[in-house]
């Protein structure tokens, strides 16, 4: 303010100088002391009405000056009316010369906008890059990359932009803000080369997901690090800065557009309900209970066996959802008597089963408590689910439940055998939900990559052609979330993952994100494959038919039901090891799982499927089955 009142006084002093060409006479100078207070006064007044003085100038706009203008105009009107009609009354003998006012407002506009421009010019064009700074090739010229660029200039970041590549052909050879564009996405890697460039900067966040990974897969192919902005929704709440700028991940590789949600039918079955999430501290349970709660559900009960990860999702939730009742719960799902309690209190509506130990390598050592924990939990939670008129239950299961090589796909696989079963006697929905790793999760391979990486390698592959299909974590939950709402009863979803991936290949690609070299900069180590994996996991077991439904990522597996007088004896033996405890070996718990399980087979081929008809463990389970029937 106190700038703009110098800035407008000069402007009236200047306007009367240029009105008496440079000599201003005696009779009208004595009146100055009057006109340039009140004119000043009037204007600055205007200013604050017009909100001049709520504007940040570093971002300084056309906008902005045309409030300035509305400003000067207003002030010199409100001058004029009140000299006419107020002061004019009184003090005849004042005059102010027409002209006066039309002058005063050009040079008040000049000099006030002006000031603003010019800090404006002085921040986008007079701070040039430093030696230290990295060099920041930006993708695209849009208004995303303009603002890009001015952050960048503005702030004290260590990248500074030096080119801009864009594929609309008239922006081609001329310059946005200063910046070159020097050609289109095929010329990424010329562009590189010829500016020295050290990052690379995504400014499309309007632009598809399959359009970013087939940028981002260009970008691969130089030694840039690769960072991106936000998506448009994340960007509507303000300007662009440079901490919002973050670096590509592995879930932008995937290319993947987002889901459309039938939020209708979800809201059908969780809205006014009491929804209970089994498992809700881990990766899967937590990002549930975060889509369940927008649902507006009666109540979220939280159940977890880890007190801290279970607080830390309740504290979250409560934050994000202050309405939401949510209720807390410790409790371990292989205690029957404390679900049975919890059941009897709470009488969940709709039950989402995420509570497993998922890690293949420590379930082979501790084959065990994958039986206690994937098997028995299982059978708590849906028996209970069962015996108190739960509406619908969801398992969470794996595709390693698929042909079974290890001892934590064939809980999971056993697991989905029991809710099938109690389906064709309960009056509550029971299906499953199969799908492959979630990136990022507990235990996954991301997050060693990334350590590893950070520690400057090697990264360690168990074998260079094993492959698996991913997710993310919140397209996953959706998807689960979604088959709820479809299921009838004893179905098995599989949801599309899209392409499987190469591990090899998706260490490479984090490597190279990190802005380093495969193999150069950090090396690849193959450490052999352990205990329980294959190279490739399957969707389907050989008698499962896909069926599609009307979303085109959830398809339905129709595997044979097992008769519930089996289910029954089952459970019955692998409880009863589990009562014998260290007594129980780990041979004699894999085979075991072995006579239960047809398709498990402990010792894989990893290259050659195995025919299950050849398996010793489905011969046995086809000796039973037939049994049963016979009684």
């Amino acid at each position: 303010m106190v700038i703009d009142s110098v800035l407008i006084a000069g402007s009236i002093y200047m306007s009367y100088l240029l009105r008496f060409d440079f000599n201003i006479i005696p009779y009208y100078s004595g009146t100055l002391e009057y006109v340039i207070p009140l004119y000043v006064v009037l204007t600055i007044s205007a200013f604050y009405i017009f909100k001049i003085y709520k504007r940040v100038w570093q971002y300084a706009s056309i906008g902005d000056l045309i409030s300035i203008l509305k400003g000067v105009v207003v002030g010199a009107v409100a001058f004029y009316i009140i000299h006419r009609y107020a002061v004019s009354y009184y003090y005849p003998n004042i005059v102010v010369p027409r002209s006066v006012y039309i002058i005063s407002i050009l040079i008040s506009l000049f000099a006030v906008g002006g000031s603003r421009f010019i800090w404006r010019i002085a921040r986008d064009n007079y701070r040039k890059i430093h030696p230290a700074q990295r060099r920041a090739l930006i993708v695209g010229a849009g208004e995303a990359g303009i603002m890009v660029v001015r952050e960048l200039k503005h702030s004290q970041s260590e990248s500074y932009p030096v080119a801009f590549i864009d594929d609309d052909h008239q922006k081609q050879k001329l310059e946005v803000v200063g910046i070159p564009v020097v050609g289109k996405r095929a010329d990424i890697h010329k562009a590189v080369e010829r500016y020295q460039v050290d990052d690379i900067i995504i400014a499309l966040p309007s632009a598809s997901r399959m359009e970013i990974t087939k940028i981002i897969n260009l970008c691969k192919e130089t030694s840039c690090q690769i960072k991106i902005i936000p998506k448009v929704n994340d960007l509507i709440n303000g300007k662009i800065k440079v901490n919002m700028i973050r670096d590509v991940s592995v879930e932008d590789l995937l290319g993947r557009e987002p889901i459309d949600l039938d939020i209708l039918s979800i809201s059908d079955y969780l809205s006014d309900r009491i929804v209970l999430v089994t498992g809700a501290g881990g990766s899967i349970g937590s990002e549930l209970s975060r889509q369940i709660a927008q649902f507006n559900p009666k109540k979220l009960l939280l159940l977890g066996h880890g007190e801290n990860s279970i607080y830390d999702i309740e504290l979250e939730l409560k934050k994000r959802y202050a309405e939401l009742t949510i209720i807390p719960i410790i409790a371990d799902v292989q205690d029957r008597r404390r679900l049975e309690n919890i059941f009897k209190q709470y009488k969940p509506q709709v039950i989402f089963h995420a509570a497993a130990h998922k890690h293949v390598p420590m379930m082979e050592r501790n084959p065990l408590e994958a039986i206690k924990n994937n098997i028995l939990g299982t059978y708590h939670v849906a028996e209970c689910a069962h015996v108190t008129g739960a509406e619908r239950f969801v398992m969470i299961s794996t595709d390693k439940a698929v042909n079974p090589t290890n001892v934590m796909g064939a809980t999971k696989r056993a697991a989905e055998m029991i809710v099938q079963s109690l389906n064709e006697i309960s009056k509550t929905r029971f299906s499953s939900v199969r799908f492959g790793n979630v990136l990022g999760s507990r235990g996954s391979v991301i997050p060693v990559f990334k350590r590893q990486i950070e520690e400057g390698g090697p990264v360690t592959v168990t074998h260079p052609d094993m492959i698996r299909y991913f997710m993310t974590i919140p397209e996953a939950v959706q998807l689960v979330i979604q088959t709820g709402a479809i299921a009838s009863g004893g179905e098995v979803f599989i949801l599309n993952m899209g392409q499987p991936v190469k591990i090899v290949e998706l260490a490479r690609d984090l490597i190279r994100l990190s802005g380093l070299e495969p193999d150069k900069d950090i090396r690849i180590v193959y450490t052999g494959i352990r205990p329980g994996e294959k190279l490739f996991e399957e969707l389907l077991t050989s008698e499962e038919g896909a069926q599609g439904t009307k979303y085109d990522r959830i398809y339905i597996g129709k595997a044979s039901t097992v008769p519930n007088e089996l289910i029954i004896q089952m459970q019955k033996q692998f409880e009863y090891m589990a009562l014998k405890h260290e007594q129980s070996s780990s041979d004699e718990i894999k085979k075991l799982l072995k006579k239960w399980i047809p398709t498990y087979n402990h010792e894989p081929s990893s290259i050659k499927k195995t025919n299950p008809a050849e398996d010793e463990a489905f011969l046995a389970s086809l000796e039973i089955v037939a049994a049963i029937e016979d009684s």
